[in-house]
């Protein structure tokens, strides 16, 4: 019963968005709803009434000014002043609001970018500098200083695996003497989309083969890259080895027989069942699953991606883990762009990238917004005791966005327990959070369907709240009253046992005390139907 009540109400909903020419169909104690507002709901209904009677212009209307009855009574008694209900429309806003915070075009070309980085993947080598998560200015220029210097000697004729092996703060790209371990000299092999952090993706996909890019920087610090290769992708595959664990000669003796054992026709699944140390794939005859370029490391990558033909098998090789043989088992190559799109699109919102969609919608309201910062407010960025300034000092605006006004006190709310980024930058966070903030409380005034659909929502729900206290808590409490009903219209039914049939009574007593609770409502209101505008309706429909 309620869940069908809370539909019929989410759908008769009232609309706030009138045309300026629009005529007015009800007014109830002085509040009009025009005939635009019932057509959209009347016609929003149609779909879902499967007979002709309840499609009556007449019958829909007299539904909607119960509905809207209700809904003032609501207000009135100030349901939309509870905190549970104050809870409940924050958390349905934020998610109405989400799609309109992100850059459509934005997001298309997006998924444009990772479908060409998906078909085709590239092969680069890097050196990076290392910078403290809390990096001030002075940091990031250090960084920065040192990692240029490094580009200026491979440009004059240094090699780069070199410099990046003596100079890289990734580990990989040096000799390990404790472990024996060689340095990959900064070499990544071959990668595509997903696979790198989203500003490294963009630097290998911007730089041209055999070129050294600029210094950008990404979440671990400064890089630069040269890309050494660029070609179409073979999308993803599924292998399977045979690892032995032992990467001394001992090992090689031991994959070496193993493979002198594939090439007289033994099969590749029993050995790796005998033989392999991989714990993981060991029992499902070296199985690995599916992977792309760039997701195991370099060697094996390498070696798996060399092979032509499903079945085909390499020659024993060595990684970090040990020695290996891997087997081809089957190609995934790349699909259209059409059959990929909505997986790529799904990934690419979960991804990093999707930061920069919003902050795409950032930038362009910027342009759209007068917003000012106030110098003299500002001052308190650079005092020591910043979180512990008294509130009474704290009520100068520090930023405006268009008519509204920002105070100091609310911007150290917002970093009081935000301590790991330095101020400059929590200020910057702080403004773009404001900015989009005034666009989600003003999207009621440039949205209409936002506006809509978020009308349904609140009035909705202050609806199921007064149902529930007006008649579905009334008629399962009250006992006595449920009695006497049953009492009164024992005709009705076909038995004297009230507990037989006491969700059918419940169901009828609910169905009466509403019925008796409207007509109050109606005759504390004051209602009125222009009737030239219901015939207008009526014709129009040719519903009566």
């Amino acid at each position: 019963m309620r869940k069908i009540v809370l539909l019929v109400v989410l759908s008769l909903s009232v609309s706030i968005f009138a045309q300026k020419k629009d005529k007015t169909l009800i007014t109830i104690d002085g509040e009009k709803t025009t005939v635009s507002d019932f057509k959209r709901v009347y016609e929003k209904n149609l779909d879902a009434i499967d007979n002709e009677e309840s499609k009556s212009v007449t019958k829909n209307l007299e539904l909607y000014i119960n509905y809207k009855l209700k809904v003032k009574e609501a207000y009135s008694i100030k349901l939309d002043t509870l905190p549970s209900y104050k809870r409940e429309m924050e958390t349905y806003k934020n998610q109405l609001s989400a799609p309109y915070l992100q850059d459509t075009t934005f997001i298309d070309k997006l998924v444009k970018d990772a479908y060409f980085r998906t078909k085709n993947q590239v092969k680069a080598k890097h050196i990076l500098i290392r910078m403290p998560k809390e990096a001030s200015p002075k940091d990031t220029l250090i960084a920065y200083n040192k990692i240029f210097k490094l580009r200026e000697k491979i440009l004059k004729g240094e090699k780069f695996e070199a410099i990046a092996a003596q100079f890289s703060d990734d580990r990989s790209a040096k000799d390990d003497p404790k472990t024996g371990r060689k340095g990959n000299g900064g070499n990544l092999g071959y990668f595509s989309a997903f696979n790198m952090v989203y500003p490294f993706e963009v630097a290998a996909y911007s730089t041209k083969v055999g070129e050294i890019s600029m210094p950008f920087k990404t979440q671990f610090g400064y890089h630069i890259m040269q890309v050494d290769d660029f070609k179409e992708s073979k999308g993803e595959i599924e292998a399977a080895h045979i690892l032995i664990r032992d990467t001394s000669s001992i090992g090689k003796k031991q994959i070496e027989s193993i493979y002198t054992k594939l090439i007289a026709k033994e099969k590749f699944e029993d050995l790796a069942k005998q033989y392999s140390e991989d714990p993981g794939s060991k029992n499902k005859g070296g199985k690995l699953g599916k992977f792309g370029a760039g997701r195991m490391v370099k060697p094996f990558s390498d070696a798996a991606f060399a092979l032509e033909n499903v079945n085909d098998f390499s020659k024993p090789f060595k990684t970090r883990f040990g020695w290996h043989i891997v087997k081809l088992t089957k190609k995934h190559p790349v699909k259209s762009f059409d059959e990929m799109k909505k997986g790529l699109k799904a990934k690419v919102k979960k991804s990093s990238r999707m930061q920069l969609s919003e902050k795409a919608v950032v930038n362009k309201l910027k342009t759209q917004y007068s917003i000012t910062e106030y110098e003299d407010a500002k001052k308190i960025l650079d005092r020591k005791n910043l979180r512990a300034i008294p509130k009474d000092s704290l009520q100068n605006s520090i930023i405006s966005i268009n008519d509204k006004n920002i105070t100091q006190e609310e911007f150290i709310k917002f970093i009081r327990n935000r301590r790991h980024l330095p101020v400059f930058k929590l200020f910057e966070m702080f403004k773009e959070e404001q900015i989009l903030t005034y666009y989600k409380e003003n999207l009621i005034h440039t949205e209409p369907e936002y506006a809509y659909t978020l009308k349904e929502y609140e009035d909705g729900l202050l609806l199921f709240e007064l149902m529930q206290d007006k008649i579905w808590n009334k008629s399962s409490r009250d006992s006595l009253g449920l009695k006497k009903y049953f009492d009164t219209n024992s005709t009705n039914y076909k038995t004297d046992d009230l507990n037989t049939i006491k969700g059918q009574v419940i169901n009828d007593y609910q169905n009466f005390l509403e019925k008796n609770w409207i007509a109050d409502l109606r005759r504390k209101s004051k209602i009125k139907v222009d009737k030239r505008q219901l015939k207008k309706l009526i014709k129009f429909y040719g519903k009566n």
